[in-house]
């Protein structure tokens, strides 16, 4: 049976942009946009009203900015949906913030088609859109800008087994599935397992959040860059 398309809502104040990207996904096989909306309050609205399975969000709007609204959405009670970050510059300031507020990655205004569709099938699918290079200068800026562990955070680690946390580690360091399952040398389908069972445990929606989630507690630092 045919699975159920992949839901979007495109949330950025360009109208050129908005109705750009609504094509381009309508274009692609197992996606739908189901909405646009014009700024974060807009956005907020929409999701409330479609459900979508994934958020294009712009970041800078008018009346509601894209990092509230990112964070509005993904603490909702039973939210499940995912937030893609839209940017004109790649790894500014704002992406650090809205990764923090829930974002589950983030992509360039200029990408491809090809790249805008892979982009959205990954963070509906719980996968991070983030690569190794990528996450290693977030770490980085993580730990310049964080501060002290938060003890909450800290106090939630210590729920993971040593495995767990060393999944968590290699997730927070960029590694795929495969790219983990050949380090620990163990059974991909035995890493997806420990993948499920950590985010269950973090309370948090896919492996970027649990990225967040390690910089924040401490458990990765730059020296193990």
């Amino acid at each position: 049976m045919t699975p159920p398309p992949i839901r979007a809502v495109i949330a950025d104040d360009q109208m050129m942009v908005r109705q750009g990207f609504t094509v381009l996904l309508n274009a692609e096989p197992g996606i739908e946009v189901v909405g646009q909306a014009v700024n974060g309050l807009d956005a907020v609205a929409k999701v409330a009203e479609l459900a979508p399975d994934v958020v294009l969000m712009d970041i800078r709007m008018p009346e509601l900015g894209g990092i509230e609204a990112t964070r509005r959405i993904t603490s909702a009670e039973g939210s499940a949906v995912k937030v893609l970050v839209l940017t004109t510059f790649d790894l500014d300031e704002y992406v650090y913030e809205a990764l923090r507020a829930g974002a589950s990655g983030f992509l360039l205004k200029d990408a491809s088609a090809d790249e805008l569709a892979h982009a959205v099938r990954v963070v509906a699918a719980g996968d991070a859109l983030l690569s190794p290079n990528i996450t290693k200068r977030l770490i980085v800026e993580f730990s310049r800008t964080a501060g002290a562990p938060r003890p909450p955070l800290k106090a939630r680690v210590k729920e993971l087994t040593e495995r767990e946390m060393e999944v968590l580690t290699l997730i927070a360091g960029g590694l795929s599935n495969a790219e983990i399952s050949r380090q620990l040398i163990v059974a991909e389908q035995t890493v997806k397992t420990h993948v499920g069972r950590i985010l269950v445990k973090l309370g948090v929606r896919d492996r970027t959040q649990a990225a967040v989630f390690a910089y924040e507690s401490g458990l990765v630092r730059p020296a193990g860059l």
